[in-house]
């Protein structure tokens, strides 16, 4: 029988995973993360794995109570010189994809100007070549325009405006200027129709979700002022993202509403707001939308019901992260399947479908985004490998913990070191045991 210990990398028994205190807790600036056996030797210094470089140093998470500015620390040099790297790929007539992606997945610093652009191209909302990004943004643009006078008018101002153009000059058939007859109220008119084909049973049909996504958009990220106050500008953000669902779902109603989306529109709208470009900043609503719609439709099987015990569904995605886990450290899985019983439904589900951004602060969210949207093995595979690295970081205070503890635990992630949590996310994919 093969020891489970040896299903945990070598690579992760570097010194520099942990710190010589094994009883330290994991802080955001902590430069342990990564459990290991104390029991085994570290490995000798000519190991083939070479040790990840020196963690960069954590930065405090980012002050929203600008309410539209990004502040940050001082960059490193590292990071200035990375940033100056995607403004030469940026200006380039046409954008080598291939070294954008490479550059972003080493992490965009934070407070630059171009992780706006960035994820537009990663998203391909923007073409690569940036002679036609002007067209294609009009058309865009106006493609969201228009789709918001057709979705986002009531019943009434739908009658109102087809009464106009069967009266243009504000002469009704009827010489009466009264009450329109009974008579020549049609089914399509009429407020109480039970016929589906009824602007207004669609209208009252939509009623319920419309609730549950003004619901939704209240609670998005009560803790960032950029969203949760009853300033003005918070109040419009809060706008924006209601109008942007309500058209999403308008124009999707195989799947409609799921709860949840929110938090996942809620980064692009961020991001998107902050651009530093003036006329960007006037057409952020419909670059958000496109880019949602893109965004989603790459794991939108995880939020279709029907699909749930599908090859594609929600559930098969959560097997999968169980069985990567296992590829990696069987000792963990074992404990967590067997032992603690611990279901990955109770804290994956949540993981998977929105994309870790209620696990973590919201500007690390956005450095795993970085990741997440600039790796060329697609987002879900990256995803997956994200999660397992964050079950690996935790490993020891798993083993030792019981189903209570470890649910717990599971579903309050604990701060992380996020360059590290993404190096070995990174390892995962070419260092199976």
């Amino acid at each position: 029988m093969v020891d489970a210990k040896r299903r945990v990398p070598d690579w992760l028994n570097s010194p520099l995973w942990y710190s010589p205190d094994s009883n330290h807790h994991h802080h955001a600036n902590a430069t342990v993360y990564v459990d290991i056996d104390e029991e085994e030797d570290p490995p000798i210094a000519t190991s083939i794995h070479q040790p990840p470089p020196p963690p960069i140093a954590v930065r405090e998470g980012r002050d929203a109570s600008d309410e539209g500015a990004s502040t940050s620390s001082v960059p490193s040099a590292e990071e200035v010189a990375r940033n100056a790297q995607l403004f030469v790929e940026l200006s380039k007539k046409i954008v080598n994809m291939r070294e954008v992606r490479r550059l972003v997945s080493m992490g965009v610093p934070d407070g630059t100007s171009v992780r706006p652009t960035l994820w537009k191209l990663l998203l391909g909302y923007l073409p690569t070549d940036r002679a036609s990004w002007p067209a294609e943004l009009a058309k865009k643009r106006s493609q969201y325009r228009h789709l918001k006078e057709e979705l986002l008018i009531s019943p009434s101002e739908v009658l109102k405006r087809l009464e106009k153009l069967n009266f243009p000059n504000n002469e009704p058939k009827c010489e009466s200027r009264g009450p329109l007859p009974r008579s020549e109220v049609t089914h399509a008119e009429h407020p109480l129709s039970l016929w589906k084909s009824s602007i207004w049973f669609k209208f009252f049909q939509d009623t319920d979700i419309l609730e549950q996504i003004e619901r939704d958009v209240l609670r998005t990220h009560p803790d960032l002022p950029f969203f949760a106050t009853d300033s003005p500008f918070s109040k419009s953000n809060r706008e924006a993202l209601r109008r942007i669902l309500i058209i999403f779902t308008k124009l999707n109603p195989g799947i409609r509403y799921v709860q949840g989306m929110n938090e996942i529109l809620a980064p692009l709208f961020y991001v998107f707001r902050n651009d530093a470009d003036e006329e960007n900043l006037g057409h952020v609503e419909a670059d958000t939308f496109f880019c949602f719609v893109e965004l989603f439709s790459r794991f939108r099987d995880n939020f279709c019901q029907q699909l749930d015990d599908s090859a594609v569904g929600v559930r098969s995605a959560i097997t999968k992260l169980s069985q990567l886990l296992r590829e990696h450290d069987e000792e963990l899985w074992r404990h967590l399947e067997f032992t603690c019983k611990v279901n990955p439904q109770f804290y994956a589900f949540r993981w998977i479908t929105l994309l870790l951004t209620r696990e973590f602060d919201f500007s690390d969210c956005l450095h795993i985004w970085d990741a997440l949207l600039s790796d060329s093995e697609g987002l879900q595979e990256t995803l997956f490998r994200i999660c397992c690295a964050m079950l690996i970081f935790i490993r020891r205070r798993l083993l030792a913990g019981d189903f209570t503890s470890n649910l717990k635990l599971l579903q309050n992630y604990p701060a992380t070191n996020i360059s590290h949590l993404l190096y070995v996310a990174n390892k995962l994919r070419t260092h199976p045991s």
